[in-house]
């Protein structure tokens, strides 16, 4: 009988393990208890962590000219950005910003994986504090695995309600300091714990909170598991030297416990098993690529740690690659994902800066009278009447003169007008045009020009009807 092999199977190298594979906290259909770690990549973690937090609670409270520096002001449908103002017409600027940062995280995940949802997602960022609240009431990962299996009490209840007491406050001001971003932050967070917001805006904070002590409280990696689709589509984004938290299973193979300094044929990894319980989504790095690894680094720390104890090297798993542990290397240029990511960000990228270039600050719209097409006055010239309105989408109140350009000679019942900062004026005016008048039309086109920034001008072309 002839052997039939599969050349998909063939092309796939084994790597034999001894232990069995670790299964998730999803498949135990437990809840997942994770060890605290220190080191260096949680130094990094805890530092970026605590500077994206402070930052999204803060941004809300700081003013600008006045005003609250950065608001997206729904009632007005305005968004202020310190110096700037964003009006809907003007949210293709954000459509920009938001593609430019989709290609740089592909970009980024080309070289160092799934780096952002180890050291910058809200997730992990919440998560990890939600943990530490957990273990100032509950001890460490082993307390608190006996306290789940131990009976309900009266000291268990009373650590379960002050964690959760906690959760909750963290979440409250969570929920503030999302909605600050849409509503007045400092008078919310008065409101709110006043008791005294509006009803819709106690609705959404409440909403955000619920949202954020679930996720963090209770969903914890299953969001990361299950509902983020970063992780089900990163590894498109890879190549062969893409930088990922890696088990070096040719140095550490076969693993085993042994004492310190025991002379022993074992590979170094001693199987402590450490890696695993440091792990927040509950996997064990050792067998292989996972689309379940947030590449945080707490494993790379518990393994350098111990690989220290034993006097073993160091970076037994580390942020490297497949082609680095083979002793291989290829220059940027040549990687086609380094070049297309690259240009595509460089691209939008430059879109983003044109469109800022190009934007306009003043919004004018001109609308004929179409009651009356044209009168003749008693002097026998012509007018018409046409309404503009001009928008002011600065941040200073402005001057702005009004023109009106066609092929005959005409006057404006008005030439300047006033407009307060991020108001919008509706301007009756007339157009008059005295005799003689050969044709029945004529194409005419206003001009509004800032009276301080000439170069700030907007114009629209309307009719004039002269018969």
């Amino acid at each position: 009988m002839v052997k039939q092999y599969s050349p998909i199977t063939e092309s796939i190298p084994v790597i034999h393990i001894p232990t069995a594979p670790q299964s998730t906290p999803a498949q135990r259909n437990t809840k997942l208890h994770f060890r605290s770690q220190s080191g260096r990549f949680n130094r990094w973690r805890r530092g970026l962590n605590t500077l994206l937090i402070g930052l999204f609670f803060l941004l809300p409270l700081i003013n600008y000219q006045g005003r609250q520096a950065i608001w997206f002001d729904l009632a007005n449908q305005q968004f202020y950005l310190f110096g700037a103002s964003l009006w809907p017409q003007d949210f293709t600027l954000l459509a920009w910003v938001f593609i430019a940062a989709a290609f740089a995280l592909f970009f980024v995940t080309l070289f160092w994986g799934r780096v952002w949802c180890g050291f910058l997602c809200p997730q992990t960022a919440w998560t990890f504090m939600f943990v530490w609240v957990e273990e100032k009431f509950e001890g460490s990962r082993n307390q608190r695995i006996a306290l789940d299996k131990a009976p309900m009490s009266l000291g268990k209840a009373g650590k379960r309600a002050g964690k959760h007491s906690v959760w909750l406050l963290l979440s409250l001001l969570t929920g503030c300091g999302f909605v600050a971003y849409f509503v007045p932050a400092r008078e919310l967070y008065t409101a709110i714990f006043s008791f005294s917001a509006a009803f819709w805006d106690t609705a959404w904070v409440w909403f955000f909170a619920l949202c954020t002590y679930l996720n963090a409280g209770w969903m914890r990696e299953m969001m990361c598991l299950h509902c983020c689709p970063y992780a089900r589509f990163q590894s498109a984004m890879f190549d062969d030297f893409t930088q990922t938290v890696t088990y070096d299973a040719a140095r550490g193979e076969a693993r085993g416990p042994r004492k310190r300094k025991q002379a022993t044929e074992l590979g170094d990894c001693v199987d402590s098993n450490l890696c695993v319980e440091v792990c927040p989504t509950g996997i064990d790095i050792r067998n292989g690529l996972q689309y379940e690894c947030i590449n945080c680094g707490a494993c790379v720390d518990a393994c350098n740690q111990t690989m220290d104890k034993f006097g073993y090297r160091p970076n037994l798993i580390s942020y490297t690659s497949d082609t680095a542990l083979k002793g291989r290397s290829q220059p940027l240029w040549q990687r086609k994902r380094f070049l297309g990511y690259g240009l595509a960000l460089l691209v939008v990228l430059a879109m983003l800066v044109l469109d800022l270039q190009t934007r306009e600050l003043i919004d004018l719209n001109v609308i004929r009278d179409r009651q009356s097409l044209y009168r003749v006055m008693d002097d026998d010239s012509v007018e018409n009447s046409y309404l503009l309105k001009i928008r002011n989408k600065t941040q200073q109140d402005r001057h702005y003169s009004i023109a009106a350009e066609a092929n005959l000679p005409l006057t404006l019942s008005q030439q300047e007008v006033f407009i307060a900062a991020g108001e919008q004026l509706e301007l009756p005016l007339t157009v008059r045009v005295k005799p003689p008048i050969q044709q029945p039309s004529y194409q005419l086109r206003f001009v509004v020009t800032d009276s301080l920034d000439t170069h700030q001008t907007v114009g629209q072309t309307s009719v004039f009807f002269s018969h």
